[in-house]
């Protein structure tokens, strides 16, 4: 009886255990990045991003103030001070401290330890310390001491000014609202248009103006205080966004009217053209990079922004074209056949009637377009270098982080959650439309 239409299956539970396991291998490591995004390289050394709400235990190495601070009494003398004082850091508890970095728990709080330039010196649990040498102290720094304390949760947007650049999240969040107004008029205005227009302009605008922004006003104020370099992280993101938009836009537009004339249309090869694009769909990318970068270079396009998008759109479109038909073929005929009695042309029943109605499948292949080329290395690679002489797109600035900051993990987390934040929107906007767009036309 399991097997029989309409009564229920009892492996269901093995489905929910796995769609439950699913989501928690791909809900972890995202947590993950966000939250290690905004923690401090040492405290991403010590403890997991679990552990980011709770004090941690941290090795630190602290210095005494100048020995041009000491003062004599009576006969010694003596400096005295704050150890996170000197450095500028605060305070925390101190567990253990030594002066070797061998045996650095080598003394409790409040005992005195030996020093190898002579002297001695004892540190207090809140880093007060005092050193008590019989000779002049020496030296032109103050003496290393290392400590053991329990530091508090931190966290701080230094990452993100490092990665993409100083105030950039100040001005990313203004130009988000910027957009955000735009998108809130422009549904309002067209919101007696059809689906398509009325909910696809808004986005399509609100992205424009967000790259338009950017690019006249700039992402950040420059590099972050003490950071050499703001590693082209800002510059990347909205060149990634270049190739982004226009890759995902030309071939909707491309696969809808094809896929229109596939699927209403009656001409002859009508089936082979089908067949043909069926086809296409099980053809690798990897056969057609170098004919076609020969292609680009011998009619002038060359390897540039036009060049990557084009690629894009090549080789999106069999799947648009597929999913789209696919979907048209299955909508009401009683409906287009009404429309033609009415003296309504074919652009009318495909822009009025067709469009509005295969939003769901539009919405299904924007998203695996999107995801497609934002997260597109290989492409890029072949068919894009812009004025810098170079392939800006953040696939590729994460590939160079893991070679220059390769030990930095907080900066490569925060350069990874920024790869990934747009995605996510992207998805989470429209994913009410993925199964529906996927599924539709699959069954009669």
């Amino acid at each position: 009886m399991d097997n029989i239409a309409g009564h229920k299956s009892s492996l269901t539970w093995a489905v929910h255990i796995s769609v439950v396991l699913l989501v928690a291998l791909w809900l972890f490591p995202t947590v993950g990045l966000f939250v290690s995004s905004f923690r401090t390289a040492d405290q991403i050394a010590s403890s997991g991003w679990w552990n980011a709400l709770f004090p941690t235990e941290q090795s630190l190495t602290l210095r005494t103030d100048s020995p041009e601070e000491q003062v004599q009494q009576d006969g010694v003398y003596v400096l005295e001070g704050n150890l996170f004082m000197v450095e500028g850091r605060e305070a925390a508890p101190i567990s253990s401290y030594g002066t070797s970095s061998r045996d650095i728990s080598a003394f409790a709080p409040g005992e005195e330890a030996e020093l190898r330039r002579g002297g001695t010196i004892t540190v207090q649990e809140n880093g007060d310390y005092r050193l008590v040498s019989e000779e002049e102290i020496a030296g032109g720094r103050g003496i290393r001491i290392f400590v053991t304390a329990e530091i508090p949760p931190e966290f701080t947007l230094r990452n993100y000014d490092t990665v993409l650049g100083q105030d950039v999240v100040k001005r990313l969040a203004i130009y988000i609202a910027a957009a955000a107004i735009l998108w809130g008029v422009m549904r309002y205005t067209l919101a007696a248009q059809p689906a398509i227009v009325a909910q696809g302009a808004p986005v399509v605008g609100g992205l424009v103006l967000l790259i338009l922004l950017a690019a006249t006003f700039g992402l950040s104020s420059g590099a972050a205080e003490g950071a050499q370099t703001t590693d082209d992280m800002g510059r990347a993101f909205f060149s990634t966004l270049t190739v982004t938009v226009p890759a995902t836009i030309i071939p909707i537009v491309v696969a809808a009217f094809a896929a229109y004339a596939l699927a209403w249309m009656d001409f002859p090869g009508r089936a082979l053209l089908i067949a043909f694009v069926v086809g296409l769909l099980v053809v690798p990318l990897q056969l057609a990079l170098i004919p076609l970068l020969k292609l680009h270079l011998a009619i002038g396009i060359g390897k540039g922004y036009l060049g990557v998008w084009l690629a894009h759109t090549g080789f999106g479109l069999p799947l648009a074209v597929y999913l789209l038909r696919n979907y048209m073929a299955g909508l009401p005929r009683d409906i287009i056949e009404n429309a033609r009695v009415d003296g309504a042309t074919e652009f009318q029943i495909f822009t009025k009637i067709i469009l509005p109605l295969s939003f769901p499948a539009l919405a299904s292949f924007a998203i695996f377009q999107f995801l497609w080329t934002w997260n597109d290395l290989l492409v890029a690679k072949v068919f894009l270098i812009d004025a810098t002489g170079q392939t800006t797109v953040m696939t590729n600035q994460i590939v160079e982080l893991l070679g220059t900051r390769g030990g930095n993990w907080e900066i490569l987390a925060t350069a990874a959650f920024v790869s990934i934040a747009v995605p996510l929107v992207v998805f989470f906007a429209m994913q009410r439309y993925l199964v529906r767009g996927l599924l539709a036309g699959s069954v009669k």
